[in-house]
């Protein structure tokens, strides 16, 4: 069976106690792990298969912390590495009534990335599913970084996953990083955007021609994941399958995407990556459980299932329908 790696951030979300308050009109945050990449990673092991995460932090009390953090959620942090050369970077996230988000990033440069090509241990990345977000697609060493471990996963047989997971805020020049962006889809076999990335990344106002349109060099499969609509997988060939969402009370919508793509990858590698539809329509529907139970904690990391959630979850859920 594969193995999950994901690569990138690693960082602190400063979560307020207060939602639907401005950032300078919040009293106070209480501090969460998070960072897209890894928060993948965990929804990977909370789903019964082996994750890595390639990565690096500050040599400060947020880097211990994040490193304990992850260790303890059975992620393997082997190439997890420290540096002194810059702090860990902070995330302040502001939450409306509803519980949707906005950030503030503290970072430019953050340790993470400072990550160097050679950092990357190759060996790791054969016959595995990786797994990148855009964050750290910036002009900084880690941008390489990204390319030597997708270049090798390539070469040694693994399938590559990228979700853009879109932070604006995080560039002066939203034209340059859609180029960027677009210049790493290729590279995929599998994207997964909500439905409201969709036009910014592929310049295309029409859902279907911007669908149709990431369909280019190593692109089989699309995930557009659509809140509380639920979430749509394409093939290549032009068939989709549509899987509704399920019904929370949403608190904090903080890490729900991250753990909908880290169980629809890890569902996926335990059929051994059979994209048939019975298969796909299932990992799609254990996905968005998990994705719902998500929302309804605060945090990214932390509040991700794990199994037994999601069973009772299902239970719960199953129950209502027969009433």
């Amino acid at each position: 069976m594969k193995h999950l790696v994901t690569m990138g951030e690693l960082l602190i979300d400063f979560i307020p106690l207060e939602k639907g308050r401005k950032l300078k009109e919040v009293t106070g945050f209480t501090k969460y792990p998070g960072g897209a990449p890894a928060n993948v990673a965990v929804a990977g092991v909370k789903s019964g298969i082996s994750s890595y995460f390639i990565g690096q932090v500050g040599k400060d009390a947020f880097g211990d912390y994040l490193v304990d953090c992850l260790k303890d959620e059975g992620v393997s942090c082997d190439y997890l590495y420290q540096s002194s050369l810059a702090n860990t970077a902070l995330a302040y996230v502001t939450l409306s009534d509803a519980g949707e988000r906005d950030f503030i990033f503290y970072r430019d440069p953050s340790a993470d990335q400072l990550l160097h090509a050679d950092q990357v241990e190759e060996s790791i990345l054969k016959d595995c599913v990786f797994h990148f977000c855009s964050v750290s697609l910036c002009d900084y060493p880690i941008r390489d970084a990204h390319v030597k471990a997708m270049d090798s996963a390539r070469l040694q047989g693994g399938f590559i996953s990228f979700d853009p997971n879109l932070r604006l805020s995080l560039w002066k020049d939203h034209n340059a990083y859609k180029d960027v962006i677009q210049s790493f889809l290729p590279k995929a076999d599998l994207l997964k955007i909500s439905n409201d990335e969709l036009s910014f990344i592929t310049g295309i106002s029409d859902e279907t021609s911007a669908i149709k349109s990431l369909f280019i060099g190593h692109v089989k499969y699309v995930i557009i994941t659509r809140g509380s609509q639920g979430s749509t997988f394409f093939f290549k060939s032009g068939n989709h399958i549509d899987v509704p969402a399920f019904k929370v009370q949403v608190v904090d919508t903080t890490g729900a995407g991250d753990a909908f793509i880290g169980t629809f990858l890890a569902e996926m590698i335990k059929s051994n990556l059979d994209f048939s539809t019975r298969h796909v329509e299932d990992a799609l529907m254990i996905a968005n459980a998990k994705a719902a139970l998500t929302t309804t904690k605060f945090g990214g990391m932390s509040s991700i299932p794990n199994l037994d959630d999601y069973q009772r979850f299902i239970h719960q859920n199953s129950t209502k329908k027969d009433q």
